[in-house]
Order: C-alpha cells, then sequence, then structure tokens
C-alpha cells in the first residue's frame, strides 16, 4: 500500500458506509476547517469541495477525495465528525471497522476512537440521559480572526464608528439554577447554561469588550444589573454596549430564579434614547437565550432534500414556560432633551435563538456539554466572520446553521427537533467589530 493513501481496511469502511454518509453527513465550514487544520485536506480541495451547490454532492466530492489523504485522514474525519456533533456517524463507522475486525480475528492497533464498551455504554442509557455522551465535545474555541488595516479603511465610513479600547461594555445575565420553592417551581436547571456564558465571556473578551458576567439572579435582581449597567457613566468614553439574557422564557419575557418574569420590552426601553442618553448613536447589541413558548418545532420534511434518519446529535430541549406579564414599570425621570431629536428607540439589533410567529412562539435547544445552539453558532460565527462581515450578515449566518440542525428532545410526542433563530434590527449604518485592530492617529 502506498503511503500517501488510506490504509485498506478504512477505505473499505468509508465505502461500505458511503451512501449513508451522502444522505446523513453535513458538509459544513466547520468540517472542513478541521480537516484542514490536521492538513487531511488543502486549500483548494477546500474550495472545490464548498463549491459543490447541494450537500450530498459536498459529501460524495469529500468521500472522494479521502482515501487518497494517507494514514490518518479516516481518524481525523471521525474526529471532525464528533467537533461537528455528527457523533452518530462516527460511531457508525467505528463499529463497522470493529466488527470487520471481530469477523476476521485480525489483530489491530488501537484507533483514536470510542471503544466497543464506550458505544455499548452509551447505547444502555436511557433517551434523558444520553445528552451527557458528548464528553469529548467543547464549544469552538479557535482565536477570533483579526479584521485586516485595509478592510478597516474600506469600510469604516459606511460603518459604526468602532475604534475605542474597549469597544464597550458587555453585560451577561446566565439563569441556570431556579428556586425549587418559587412559584414557577417547575423551572428545571437549565445544564449547559454555564457553558454559555463562559463561551460569551470568551468571545466577547477577545472582541475587546469589558464583560461582567452574573448568575442566577431574580427577576428584581436583573433589574437592578441592568439599571446599574445602563447608568455607568463610562458608557460615554466608549462606541458600543452587548446585552446577553440567558434563561427559561416566555414569549416578550425571561425568568428571573425566582420565577418572577423580567419584560423585555423593559430591558430594550432601559437602553433607548431618553433612558440610556450615553448610548446614543450608539449600536447596542442583545443576544437572547430563551424559549419564546413551549411550543416544540418538529420540522417539516423538505421535498427535494435528502432524508435524515438520524439526529445529528444529543440535545436537550429548554422549558419554556407560560407565565402572567411583570405588572412592574420603570419610573422615567427627566433626563433632559437632546438638541437633535432622536427616535425613542433606535440603533439596537437583537437576536433571539427561537421563532415568534403568529401562530406559534418555539423551544429553543439546548446540550449539557456544549451549551445552547443559538449560542455555539453566535460564538462560531462571531470567531471566524466578525473580521469582514457585520453583525446583520453573522445573525443571518447564524440562521442558516441553526434551520440545518436537528436534535433529539426527550420526553417529547415526536423525539426528533427542530429550531429556528431570528433577528431584528433599527441599525442605521452597518456594525463591523473590526476585530483586534486598533486605528494609529
Amino acid at each position: 500500500m502506498l503511503e500517501c493513501g488510506m490504509l485498506d481496511r478504512d477505505r473499505q469502511t468509508l465505502r461500505r458506509r458511503s451512501a449513508v454518509l451522502c444522505k446523513q453527513l453535513v458538509v459544513d465550514e466547520m468540517l472542513i476547517q478541521s480537516l484542514q487544520a490536521d492538513d487531511i485536506l488543502t486549500e483548494s480541495m477546500a474550495e472545490t469541495i464548498m463549491a459543490e451547490q447541494t450537500s450530498q454532492k459536498r459529501s460524495w466530492r469529500l468521500l472522494l477525495l479521502l482515501p487518497k489523504r494517507g494514514p490518518r485522514a479516516f481518524s481525523s474525519f471521525c474526529a471532525a465528525l464528533q467537533e461537528t456533533e455528527q457523533q452518530h456517524l462516527c460511531d457508525l463507522l467505528t463499529q463497522s471497522l470493529q466488527k470487520d475486525d471481530k469477523e476476521t480475528h485480525v489483530e489491530r492497533s488501537p484507533l483514536p476512537l470510542p471503544t466497543q464498551e464506550g458505544i455499548a455504554a452509551k447505547r444502555a442509557r436511557t433517551h434523558e440521559s444520553m445528552e451527557f455522551s458528548l464528553d469529548a465535545d467543547s464549544p469552538i474555541n479557535t482565536p477570533v480572526l483579526p479584521c485586516t488595516p485595509d478592510f478597516y479603511l474600506s469600510h469604516c465610513q459606511q460603518s459604526y464608528r468602532m475604534n475605542s479600547s474597549p469597544r464597550g461594555f458587555a453585560l451577561v445575565i446566565s439563569n441556570v439554577t431556579f428556586d425549587t420553592c418559587a412559584a414557577a417551581a417547575d423551572l428545571d436547571p437549565r445544564k449547559g447554561g454555564e457553558v454559555d456564558d463562559e463561551v460569551l465571556r470568551k468571545v466577547f473578551t477577545e472582541l475587546d469588550y469589558m464583560v461582567a458576567v452574573h448568575r442566577d439572579l431574580t427577576a428584581q435582581g436583573m433589574r437592578s444589573c441592568i439599571e446599574n449597567f445602563c447608568r455607568r457613566q463610562d458608557h460615554r468614553t466608549v462606541d458600543s454596549c452587548v446585552v446577553c439574557l440567558l434563561s427559561h422564557g416566555v414569549e416578550g419575557a425571561v425568568y428571573g430564579t425566582d420565577g418572577e418574569l423580567l419584560q423585555l420590552d423593559w430591558v430594550f426601553e432601559a437602553f433607548d434614547n431618553a433612558h440610556c442618553p450615553l448610548l446614543q448613536n450608539k449600536p447596542k447589541m442583545f443576544f437572547i437565550q430563551a424559549c419564546r413558548g413551549d411550543e416544540m418545532d418538529c420540522g417539516v420534511e423538505q421535498i427535494d432534500g435528502p432524508a435524515r434518519t438520524c439526529s445529528p446529535s444529543c440535545e436537550q430541549r429548554d422549558a419554556g414556560r407560560e407565565g402572567q406579564g411583570d405588572a412592574d414599570s420603570r419610573q422615567r425621570g427627566d433626563l433632559g432633551r437632546p438638541r437633535i431629536k432622536l427616535p425613542q428607540r433606535s440603533d439596537m439589533i437583537c437576536g433571539f435563538a427561537s421563532l415568534k410567529g403568529q401562530r406559534i412562539c418555539t423551544a429553543a435547544m439546548r446540550n449539557t456539554k456544549r451549551g445552547s445552539w443559538f449560542i455555539q453558532e453566535l460564538n462560531t460565527a462571531l470567531r471566524l466572520h466578525a473580521r469582514d462581515t457585520h453583525l446583520a450578515d453573522i445573525l443571518v449566518q447564524v440562521n442558516g446553521r441553526i434551520k440545518e440542525r436537528e436534535g433529539y428532545a426527550p420526553g417529547t410526542a415526536h423525539h426528533r427537533c427542530k429550531e429556528m433563530s431570528e433577528f431584528t434590527s433599527s441599525l442605521c449604518k452597518d456594525l463591523y467589530l473590526f476585530p483586534k485592530y486598533q486605528p494609529q492617529y
């Protein structure tokens, strides 16, 4: 066998499972980058694969290339499957290899893949505990890619000013554990929520924000925290701000740990041009990881797309709860009037983990090891694309990635589930974060 080729047993395994792989494999940017980082694919190969118009064609192109990419290609491919939450395909290949080894009684050197005992143990678990099988998974931590001077100079004039260091202040409120004695005592712990707030802390720190993370606040504690954040005088010296709310929720509100609701309209009002004048004309970014209702999106069959018979990962549904609206209202003080009139609310963009529609408000999805789908994809998109993509387009990319995902929701009637994120915007310019670039004056 030539050194440049794949081991024969690995090649045969790929060939035997090629039909299933072509139907179920998701060949996306993250999978390709993982193989590039391991020197399995060249940049030219990656471009050729991603140029294909359909998922099946991308899969087929990749499967044609892999057997020619050396003896490490198979194990690297399996590792990439694990990294991109396609564990079921990694298990499929691993089991096929082990079955062949057992049938031929050939002693093989161990691969850096799950053992037979590990796979059996996973199968023995209940559906509800399967989410804990993703121990090897972790959120992408590729460094935020830097903006180039040329890109900054060609885009800074038509976009929001983003020169300050820090770029702004970021507030992350993450409710993970809820009071079992509270009025809404059926709010389960948000396993994986602590992963989300750490992911957000890291990515926004790398984007040059001063990040404050607060965990497990009551509704009143959240209000006080937001009010204190709005009143910071040093907003005057920075160019933007970020607010992330992670909790259980319903349409228009998120829960405090005491089971009381904090209305999102109150949150947006706190940052409007009247109540937060130091952030007037500056972009204010909001990211809401919470359900907007109890309805599970079970998806519909795609007429012209490949069928998927297995979920790409085991995900846990984040429980949404119906509740009464928060009766508290803000006391409005006399903050003075600006010389030039502004709309009451402007220069805001808000990404929601789940969809609001005329007839349906949907649940958000969360994985206990990797965190929520929405925060995962937001983190990845910011790290890879903030250098040359404005935030509205980044959130479009996040929508596209979440649209492709499918998970398992234990305890539901339909089991397989989907999610769709969305965003709203009153931005008046392009919003580029210009990561790791500081203009020289």
